[in-house]
């Protein structure tokens, strides 16, 4: 990470004080003075703030069910933050392995460990997604096909990638993705004259929802490596 993100987890000052420490030569990595803030760094090597090693907290993994009429940010905008149902400290410190919009309900993962979360997001780690999807229209069985061969999408030249498609009923589906674009699933059906009326996660890899809308709880260590791996 950062070597000014580590200096934030390993003491209580924020980044601009972190950011002032390291440009004044505070600073030691292995021995040596640094003084650039975006220098990478490992919890494993030697990090030494005005004489004092620094070690950094652990990290969190927190699976929640995001309410509607929240958004996945780390502050409220037009919209209030769902963390604002996090009880914990240091909050500023997490982010979203992959975000859902407003409306969208259903299971997000928070941490503050970015190579866990990439693990999550990559499209080349082919985490799969799933999603219900509430549809104004009926949907055949044809559009199976061409969810598995890929869609373009407006706007775009690339298909998308394959993806699952179960039809629960004439206007549900199940949606398995293992990309995240920009309002991807909406747009998806848009591209074949649809439109979502509903739209909730139910699992991301092999972990599924378990929680009531607004609970949260930490992942266990087995959840956790689900996507170590």
């Amino acid at each position: 990470m950062r070597l000014d993100k580590f200096i934030c987890k390993s003491t209580t000052l924020n980044k601009r004080d972190a950011i002032a420490e390291i440009a004044a030569g505070e600073v030691c990595v292995n021995g040596v003075i640094e003084t650039n803030e975006a220098t990478q760094v490992h919890e494993n090597n030697s990090i030494i703030l005005n004489g004092e090693r620094l070690r950094a907290r652990d990290f969190r993994y927190i699976v929640m069910h995001k309410p509607a009429g929240t958004i996945c940010s780390n502050i409220d905008e037009f919209y209030p933050s769902l963390f604002n149902y996090l009880d914990i400290e240091n909050v500023s410190e997490l982010h979203i392995a992959g975000r859902l919009d407003a409306e969208t309900t259903g299971m997000v993962l928070i941490t503050d460990d970015g190579r866990w979360s990439f693990n999550i997001m990559a499209p080349t780690t082919q985490c799969s997604k799933i999603y219900r999807v509430g549809l104004s229209r009926a949907i055949g069985n044809d559009v199976v096909t061409t969810f598995k061969n890929g869609l373009k999408l407006q706007g775009e030249k690339r298909l998308t990638r394959p993806a699952i498609l179960d039809i629960v009923s004439s206007k549900e589906v199940l949606l398995s993705l293992t990309e995240g674009r920009f309002h991807q699933v909406k747009r998806m059906f848009a591209a074949i004259g649809n439109r979502v009326t509903s739209l909730h996660r139910e699992k991301i890899g092999d972990l599924s929802l378990d929680l009531d809308i607004g609970q949260w709880r930490h992942l266990t260590a087995d959840e956790i490596q689900l996507f170590n791996s």
